[in-house]
């Protein structure tokens, strides 16, 4: 059959007329592939997979009763569109309650976002025009440099390094870059490296911002899953009201990823042009979600309760690591572990951390997350499948035993 007209109308922002026709093979999609075939060359052996970026665990009993509840409701069956007042009042007051956010005004800033991806790929409308720079950290989560690219924008990527705390340097943006930036955008607690902000470094982005006339996005969607101290919202910078908006998601941390709820709060102004793009875009969540999502945001102890399960593993994973070779150091927050690469394994060498990636998968059965972006690294994620204490110590113990072999080398 001959070429499809069809194939010379696709946009140049998902290739053109060359759209479907490339072969290179994507970080997650070359883990899937060398998974199965793993499983398949070792069906004595389970495989491991501590690369899950989700809960491994439903919502509460509670969050699906009342589910089934509102659902029921014949008030609640229409298009939501940007909600009622019921998620938004909920927001504000999680945010006082959990983050020490005082006086936010539920009407005019808290909107309803379905999950923190929608929302980053909504928000880039509301800024973006042609040759406008977009600061964004890497490594880290793309989809609002994608959509901003999508808009003719530009992305300028701060790497995340060990040397300075997983924060990236802001005095580091090449003066032409700063001129063009209009957003800067933030994930903390952060995925993938686990790292926590500090209310110094907000407030210095808070200043930054205001110096060079910048919006700030704050992706906080783990924020509230931290292991020790007080949650730290962007937020409650004094300042950031006036540059920022924040990024909240149930996903993680009330076990609710495909739920598709959260919100976004913050400047009045840029919620109120968050909601008026997003009203182009969706017609809302379905208001018994939104509803169930505002119970989970009145009990935050179930959180606290996930968080305890997610710190507990960490230990495990942390103390089996450094056993095992590794330098493992147990973050403040998330449900991620993110630590150097090894260069080598016994006799194999590895170019890069994609490279050590694909060996723990083949020979070891243990699936990882490899990045690359700004050094070497994997990541390790606590939200494996096991069913209760001891079954989280076996997991863990199986690890151990099948890298003790494994002669890992992190220097040559």
């Amino acid at each position: 059959m001959s070429e499809s007209y069809l194939q010379n109308l696709f946009a140049e922002r998902i290739g053109g007329a060359q759209y479907g026709k490339g072969t290179a093979i994507y970080k997650f999609e070359k883990i899937k592939r060398a998974k199965r075939a793993a499983m398949a060359a070792r069906p004595d052996l389970k495989l491991i997979d501590m690369g899950v970026g989700e809960p491994d665990e439903m919502a509460f009993p509670e969050v699906v009763k009342k589910l089934g509840e509102e659902a029921a409701m014949p008030s609640n069956r229409g298009y939501a569109d940007n909600g009622d007042e019921v998620l938004k009042a909920a927001a504000a007051r999680y945010m006082d309650r959990v983050f020490g956010v005082k006086g936010i005004d539920a009407e005019t800033q808290v909107m309803h976002s379905i999950g923190s991806k929608a929302a980053l790929s909504i928000l880039p409308a509301c800024f973006i025009n042609p040759g406008d720079v977009v600061l964004m950290t890497t490594p880290g989560y793309p989809v609002f440099g994608t959509h901003s690219k999508y808009y003719g924008g530009e992305v300028f990527n701060l790497p995340l390094t060990a040397a300075n705390d997983f924060l990236p340097d802001l005095d580091s943006v090449p003066a032409d870059k700063l001129k063009r930036a209009k957003v800067l955008v933030l994930n903390y607690p952060n995925n993938p490296t686990g790292a926590s902000a500090t209310r110094e470094f907000f407030g210095r982005v808070v200043e930054f911002a205001k110096r060079n006339r910048l919006a700030v996005i704050s992706d906080a969607a783990y924020a509230s899953l931290i292991y020790e101290g007080q949650p730290l919202s962007f937020l409650a910078t004094p300042g950031a009201m006036e540059v920022g908006v924040e990024l909240h998601s149930c996903s993680k941390s009330f076990n609710m990823t495909g739920w598709r709820i959260g919100f976004a709060a913050g400047n009045p102004l840029l919620v109120r042009a968050y909601g008026d793009v997003k009203d182009n875009s969706d017609s809302g969540q379905f208001l018994a979600i939104q509803h169930a999502a505002a119970h989970c945001y009145d009990h935050p102890e179930i959180t606290a309760k996930i968080a305890a399960k997610y710190s507990r593993r960490m230990d495990l994973l942390v103390a089996c690591l450094n056993r095992c070779g590794f330098e493992a150091r147990k973050p403040k927050g998330s449900f991620f572990l993110y630590v150097r690469a090894p260069k080598r394994a016994g006799a194999t060498a590895f170019k890069n951390a994609e490279d050590a990636g694909q060996w723990l998968i083949t020979e070891k059965l243990i699936s990882t997350v490899p990045w690359d972006d700004a050094g070497a690294y994997l990541r390790f994620s606590v939200t494996f499948s096991a069913n209760g204490v001891e079954a989280e110590k076996q997991v863990i113990q199986e690890i151990e035993r099948r890298l003790a072999d494994a002669k890992f080398d992190f220097e040559s």
